[in-house]
């Protein structure tokens, strides 16, 4: 009989006793490095928690994880109006970390959902402050403006905006094409540019090629005036040297004429001049002395 009676009662300390352990067991808590509880007692905030093992009592305590390591999220395709009433449709990625895990919990219910509307309503009022070109052609510049004034909302959530970057921006049809005969044009404005310098360059290797030509062809011309100059001088010196020799020859011969032979070369000379038939007159040496002997009578 008391066999029947102490089994229920050893069963049910049992079952008691694993209940415990089983309750004590479910708040233990393995904590990440890159992770952090933030713990409420009855409803108050006791603070992060973590990392490592860390014990919350069951039902009296609960618990929030926060994931500590750097987020990105993807905002859709938004369209937005720029300054000059363009509609446009952009959208971007931006990347989140949070700094401190009891803010981000106490301080905004949903922090993703309301951090993805903001990011929206910033980038439409960002967009409607640009003028189309402005927005294709200075992304970083959104980039920029768009991480501050995201940063500055979510700083109070304990959440550091670390970058923002537009993914695609894509302009009305009409713009687009618009673009496309834009490049097209200036595609075509750098070929004929490129054409026209090198035929420039070339033009002006041409000509740089006929100066030196001409240069060398002058100095060419030069040096062979030069040359023939100094041929020819040195010709006339060789000329007038032998002219000077044959001067003194004839005359150290002369000296040694008699008179016979020179009459001799005087007739000679007469004959000569008889050969010739065109009509002549010949007055011997003797009739020039009978004259000579006439005038200086006179």
């Amino acid at each position: 009989m008391e066999a029947a009676v102490l089994t229920p009662i050893l069963c049910l300390g049992g079952a008691v006793l694993l209940g415990l352990l089983v309750f004590l067991l479910t708040g233990i808590r393995i904590v990440p490095e890159y992770r952090r509880l933030v713990v409420f007692n009855l409803g108050r905030c006791l603070g992060p928690r973590g990392p490592g093992l860390k014990y919350i009592i069951p039902f009296i305590e609960t618990a929030v994880t926060v994931d500590l390591r750097e987020q990105v999220r993807e905002i859709p395709h938004q369209t937005s109006i720029t300054k000059d009433n363009a509609p446009i449709s952009i959208d971007f990625l931006w990347f989140y970390k949070v700094l401190n895990p009891t803010d981000s919990v106490l301080q905004v219910g949903n922090f993703e959902l309301a951090a993805q509307g903001m990011a929206t309503t910033t980038l439409r009022a960002v967009i409607g402050g640009i003028p189309l070109d402005d927005v294709l052609s200075e992304r970083e510049h959104i980039n920029t403006v768009l991480r501050t004034r995201l940063d500055e909302v979510t700083e109070r959530w304990g959440v550091k905006v670390t970058n923002v970057e537009i993914r695609e921006i894509i302009p009305p049809r009409e713009v687009q094409e618009a673009m496309n005969r834009q490049m097209s044009a200036e595609r075509i404005r750098r070929a004929v540019v490129t054409e026209s310098t090198g035929t420039r360059e070339a033009a002006i290797n041409v000509a740089e090629g006929d100066k030196q030509a001409n240069i060398l062809k002058a100095e060419g011309e030069k040096q062979a005036a030069i040359l023939r100059a100094q041929g020819e001088r040195e010709a006339q010196l060789l000329r007038a040297e032998g002219f000077a020799a044959a001067l003194d020859r004839i005359f150290t011969i002369a000296k040694g004429i008699d008179q016979k032979t020179m009459t001799l070369q005087y007739f000679e000379t007469l004959k000569s001049i008889g050969l010739s038939p065109s009509t002549k007159y010949i007055f011997p040496m003797e009739f020039t002395s009978m004259l000579e002997t006439f005038v200086k009578g006179k």
